[in-house]
């Protein structure tokens, strides 16, 4: 049971659940298919995995222990078929090498920040509510959001406001920061949302939402090392795959967008030398795109699940081995 008594299945509605297992079906089909749902949460999208697969097995990574053990609540009935694991997803061949699994039939990613970690109040990541600085997705280790907002040179944070938050006004919101530090280090979410919104001209407020929520994703980007880790993640994932296998991702941002969709498209051409008569084997593509272009949700899952609004969800399947 979660900390406000709330079943774990009321806590997370899967984004794009029917059209992702569509996409993954047929990969899954077969009797000892394996699928690795590299982004756990909550288990929404492993648990209907393991129910529309009868005999798949499901192997769940997630960093954050929280998660991991309402998860586990939430496939008890599973548990002869799901091996759920503490890791980071850019460790999967490791951990796949750990449960003797060579390759594997199916990958998704569903990248982001989870239902509990937006939820729970104490985490941190939501702007909208008051809360102690710290947007780690694992809690055991590394530097909270607060230490990196006390402790980096004001390059370093202009860099990350203007790299992961795409925020134009970077300069001056750093500026105000480095200001309000020097008479108290953040602790606080409010406190960091104050001083953003005084910091913006006028013009800047009235566009785009509220005025902290792409400094919040900046500082969860830098964090939790979020595109560095993806960058390794999804070139190994599709190596782990077979043959004939899939790899689904839903990414929420078009940080996460663009490394998915500059993957899959190096993945789908052939990489030979222009003018040749015939391409051979070696240069011909790996992969297949599923999805033409990214596919988005539907205005109904949107009313029903606000937080399905920004997903981009892209697909390929794997259809010869790497050169």
């Amino acid at each position: 049971m979660t900390t406000n008594e709330r079943p774990v299945g009321e806590l997370h509605n899967p984004v794009m659940l029917g059209r992702t297992l569509e996409l993954l079906a047929p990969a899954l089909a077969e009797p000892g298919a394996t699928v690795v749902d590299c982004t756990l949460g909550l288990g929404g999208h492993s648990e209907a995995l393991l129910a529309t697969f009868p005999s798949v097995r499901l192997i769940g990574l997630d960093r954050d222990t929280a998660a991991l053990e309402l998860a586990g609540e939430r496939l008890a009935r599973y548990a002869d078929r799901a091996t759920l694991v503490h890791a980071v997803y850019d460790e999967l061949p490791q951990v796949l090498a750990r449960l003797e699994v060579p390759r594997v039939q199916g990958v998704l990613f569903d990248l982001g920040v989870s239902s509990l970690q937006l939820d729970e109040a104490d985490r941190g990541f939501a702007y909208a509510q008051d809360a102690p600085l710290d947007m780690r997705m694992d809690q055991t280790k590394g530097l909270s959001a607060a230490e990196v907002l006390n402790t980096y040179a004001p390059g370093d944070l202009v860099r990350i406001l203007r790299s992961y938050g795409e925020e134009k006004q970077a300069r001056r919101i750093v500026e105000a920061i480095v200001r309000e530090r020097e008479k108290e280090p953040f602790t606080r979410s409010a406190r960091l949302v104050e001083v953003i919104r005084e910091a913006l001209p006028q013009a800047a407020k009235r566009t785009g939402g509220n005025p902290a929520k792409r400094t919040f994703q900046a500082l969860r980007i830098e964090v939790n090392g979020e595109l560095t880790v993806l960058e390794r993640a999804l070139p190994a994932a599709l190596d782990a795959l077979v043959v004939g296998g899939r790899m689904a991702v839903l990414a929420y941002h078009s940080l996460e967008d663009r490394l998915v969709k500059q993957l899959f498209a190096a993945g789908s051409r052939n990489t030979a030398p222009a003018g040749l008569p015939v391409v051979p084997e070696q240069y011909q593509p790996r992969l297949r795109l599923l999805t033409r272009g990214a596919e988005l949700p539907t205005d109904e899952e949107i009313a029903r699940n606000r937080r399905a609004a920004p997903a981009r969800l892209r697909a390929v399947q794997r259809i010869r081995e790497a050169p």
